[in-house]
């Protein structure tokens, strides 16, 4: 029974997602004072990063930047920022307008971001391409999946190091979370990460998918295995939502399911997570958690993942992978300015 409950506490809203308890449970109540300290959402105009967004300023964040694709949804996150929380508090976000599968555009987003503030507490990479038909990113020929979910991360959270590390050798607690998925243990079995021609395979809309959040998960355990040795105060964890009510799950699937995409939209409809309850388990990582390395589901239930989220021989190559894949289609490496992940 106690199994059946956790279960259903991670993945779905309503009365589940309260199920949890002990240790186990957490709350948006319990997220601690923020003040002084700056954060970075991506995609946190929407969905869970809005839940994100709005949990931060609510517990005094001093600054926050937003990375996301479509200017609208940013216009409607200020809206709402300010007439919940009063006219100008919208002024504590930073909108930067980023495609993460342009690696070059991360990376300029990246230094903006430098440019603006001397100290970066908080990292939560959010945003994803979700379950899609399989596309390529323009800007370099690299499945979209793969060159926006964990790639385009990798860059942005690598040109943000300096200041990572400056934040935490001042003594603070730098904490980075990555949004992964249960629906990593959907990841083709074939999966080794040892080829580019591997990462352009077509493995369908939950494979492509899912093969990103198992790549999200290994980045954080290799985060935690070399980052955090050298800077303690550097925590990197993985998270997962659950089931959330988002854009993804209502219309995004129909993308790749015109009609069975209607049992995710309309059928499930009912047992999502809010936005809210989606992210409880990202802010705890975020904000509270002591610890690295750990992939935690709602609202603050520690789990171990399938073995290939385990397996860091295969966490290594994966880095080894992006390193090259970015090298080549970016030159990084001859602009003075090489891909640096730990």
């Amino acid at each position: 029974m106690e199994t059946v409950k956790k279960t259903m506490a991670e993945n779905l809203g309503g009365p589940a997602h309260d199920l949890a308890s002990g240790d186990q449970a957490f709350s948006l109540d319990e997220v601690p004072d923020l003040s002084g300290k700056v954060a970075l959402v991506t995609g946190g105009s929407e969905g869970i990063g809005f839940g994100c967004s709005h949990t931060l300023i609510q517990h005094n964040i001093a600054k926050l930047f937003i990375l996301s694709q479509r200017e609208e949804k940013i216009e409607d996150a200020y809206k709402a920022i300010d007439e919940e929380f009063g006219q100008g508090t919208s002024q504590k976000m930073v909108w930067l307008q980023c495609d993460l599968s342009d690696w070059e555009q991360t990376a300029e987003t990246a230094k903006k971001i430098k440019n603006q503030t001397d100290k970066l507490d908080i990292v939560i990479n959010n945003a994803a391409r979700g379950i899609m038909t399989q596309q390529f990113a323009p800007s370099n020929g690299i499945d979209l999946h793969m060159a926006s979910n964990h790639m385009g991360h990798v860059v942005l959270t690598s040109h943000l190091l300096p200041l990572l590390k400056k934040t935490a050798e001042a003594g603070n607690t730098v904490r980075i979370v990555n949004l992964a998925s249960n629906m990593h243990q959907n990841a083709p079995k074939e999966t080794a990460f040892a080829s580019v021609d591997e990462l352009q395979k077509d493995y369908g809309p939950v494979g492509q998918y899912g093969r990103t959040k198992l790549a999200t998960l290994l980045y954080s355990k290799y985060l935690a295995r070399h980052l955090t040795a050298t800077h303690p105060n550097i925590l990197a964890n993985a998270t997962h939502p659950g089931v959330v009510d988002t854009a993804q799950t209502n219309e995004h699937v129909h993308e790749p399911y015109p009609i069975l995409g209607y049992g995710m939209s309309l059928g499930l409809k009912p047992f999502r997570k809010t936005q809210f309850q989606g992210c409880v388990s990202t802010m705890y990582a975020a904000t509270a958690c002591e610890k690295s390395g750990l992939y935690v589901t709602p609202p603050k239930i520690v789990e171990e993942g399938s073995p290939a989220a385990n397996d860091m021989e295969m966490a290594e190559r994966l880095m080894k992978l992006t390193r090259e894949v970015v090298d080549e289609k970016t030159g990084a490496g001859k602009k003075g300015c090489p891909l640096k992940d730990y």
